[in-house]
């Protein structure tokens, strides 16, 4: 995939679709509960992901080949993607599962621009820090913190507060490192190492008794929060990093909660409730805040064509 490929209109659109993947992997993830612990359920995961990336390459007959100076990033960028999955599955045990994945979403923008903000000593624009004000505001709607304080304070939310901030390093790291090869090699080197770190922790009993599993509803919700939203959605957005930068990319994280609210009621019967509606409809606005261009200031120019 090259960049010149991939114009910016093509790439914001194939953004939002990915965070509708995203939001839509929230209710398959929570019917998935029902049968594997959370842990096995990210093995099965990265187990049908580097599959799956594998056999793109082979389709697109892309190299899966990294420059030696890009090693270094596969290997960050997987240790971090792999500790980003344990801390959001310890958060889901020790914390609150609802407000947990409001945070993480609200988070993991607003850590991106930290980060950017520490490591390129440069302040967001006016558009960007007005964006990141309405992610806030909208992240409160969602949380509805007025009524439910005690759950997003909940120590077991301490987990997703790191799991944010591992994100967004995993993003830069993915941003510098993507540029060393295909995206879609540096995603699958990625994954592999995501995988080999998460294999110790893996209940290989569980994994027996999925392998037998003959429930089409546990293999169609695996195989789609698989192949679809991480070895497809997941890669896009790896690969934007690398085009708008992670602070720009992460931005969008902010459309993933409306998306798992409709979702969930489209395929949960869950309401959507008037605070997640306001706040989906800030994060919108956050993401196009922060990705509008900024206005090109005419200056006047002198009788003689010079400017004044």
């Amino acid at each position: 995939m090259q960049h010149k490929q991939v114009s910016r209109n093509a790439l914001t659109g194939a953004m939002i679709i990915s965070m509708f993947m995203w939001g839509l992997s929230w209710p398959s993830g929570k019917i998935l509960t029902r049968y594997c612990s959370a842990v096995n359920f990210a093995v099965y995961r990265y187990l049908i992901v580097v599959a799956t990336v594998f056999l793109l390459l082979s389709i697109l007959k892309t190299g899966a080949k990294v420059r030696k100076a890009g090693i270094l990033y596969v290997l960050g960028s997987g240790i971090l993607l792999a500790l980003y999955s344990y801390l959001f599955f310890i958060g889901l045990k020790n914390g609150s599962p609802g407000a947990g994945g409001v945070l993480v979403t609200t988070l993991n923008p607003i850590m991106a621009y930290i980060i950017g903000i520490i490591l390129n000593r440069k302040l967001p624009s006016k558009n960007e820090a007005a964006g990141l004000v309405l992610g806030i505001i909208a992240g409160s709607f969602l949380l509805k913190v007025w009524s439910n304080t005690g759950s997003v304070t909940d120590s077991g939310n301490l987990y997703f507060l790191l799991a944010a901030i591992t994100w967004a390093a995993m993003s830069k790291m993915t941003s510098k490192g993507g540029l060393y090869g295909s995206s879609l090699g540096f995603s699958l080197w990625q994954y592999l190492v995501t995988l080999l770190c998460l294999l110790p922790l893996t209940d290989f009993a569980e994994m027996k008794t999925a392998l037998h599993l003959k429930d089409a509803i546990f293999w169609v919700n695996i195989i789609f929060s698989s192949a679809i939203v991480t070895a497809l959605a997941t890669t896009i957005y790896f690969y934007s990093t690398t085009r708008l930068g992670a602070e720009k990319a992460s931005s969008y994280i902010f459309l993933v909660p409306l998306a798992a609210a409709v979702s969930s009621w489209f395929l949960l019967g869950e309401k959507i409730q008037p605070h997640t509606l306001i706040g989906g409809v800030l994060g919108i606005l956050a993401v196009y805040t922060i990705n509008k261009k900024p206005k090109l200031v005419r200056v006047p120019l002198s009788e003689t064509g010079e400017k004044t």
